[in-house]
C-alpha cells in the first residue's frame, strides 16, 4: 500500500461535487483530510492524504485532473527559507509529526522532512524570523 500527501485546489464550480466519495468507491482509496477550506460560491482547498495501491492512486488523482481539479504535492506548499532560519527550534518543538526536527545535537542544526509535513501550520507563528511559509 502506498500513501501520498496532496493539495487539491478546487474551481468554484466543482465545490458541490462529490469528488472524494468517488475516490472511495470508483478508486477503492482511503483518504486521511489534512486540512480543508470549502466555502460556498468561492474555491476551495483540501489537502489529502490518499493510501492505496500505486495504480489506484494514479487513475484517481487522473480522474481529479480531468474534473479540473488542481492537484500538487503538499511538499510543493512547504517553504523554508534557510537564508533567514536562525537555527533557534522553536518549530520543532511546535511539530507534531516530526516533520521539523534536529538530527545533530552537537550542531543543532533544523532539518525538515516534507514527506511527513501535514501542512498543519503549528510551526510558522512560533518562528522569529518568519523563516517558514506555507502557500495554498
Amino acid at each position: 500500500m502506498e500513501s501520498k500527501r496532496i493539495v487539491l485546489k478546487f474551481p468554484k464550480a466543482k465545490i458541490d461535487q462529490p469528488i472524494v466519495y468517488k475516490l472511495i468507491k470508483e478508486f477503492n482509496l482511503v483518504f486521511n483530510i489534512l486540512k480543508a477550506s470549502i466555502n460556498p460560491d468561492d474555491e476551495g482547498l483540501m489537502v489529502l492524504e490518499l493510501s492505496g495501491e500505486e495504480a489506484d492512486i494514479k487513475k484517481g488523482l487522473e480522474y481529479i485532473k480531468k474534473l479540473g481539479v488542481e492537484v500538487q504535492p503538499l511538499s510543493k506548499d512547504i517553504v523554508v527559507n534557510w537564508d533567514k532560519c536562525i537555527q533557534c527550534g522553536a518549530c520543532v518543538a511546535q511539530c507534531p509529526v516530526g516533520a521539523l526536527y534536529i538530527k545533530d545535537k552537537k550542531t543543532m542544526k533544523v532539518e525538515f522532512d516534507a514527506d511527513k509535513c501535514i501542512a498543519c501550520e503549528l510551526c510558522v507563528l512560533p518562528c522569529p524570523p518568519r523563516a517558514i511559509e506555507v502557500k495554498f
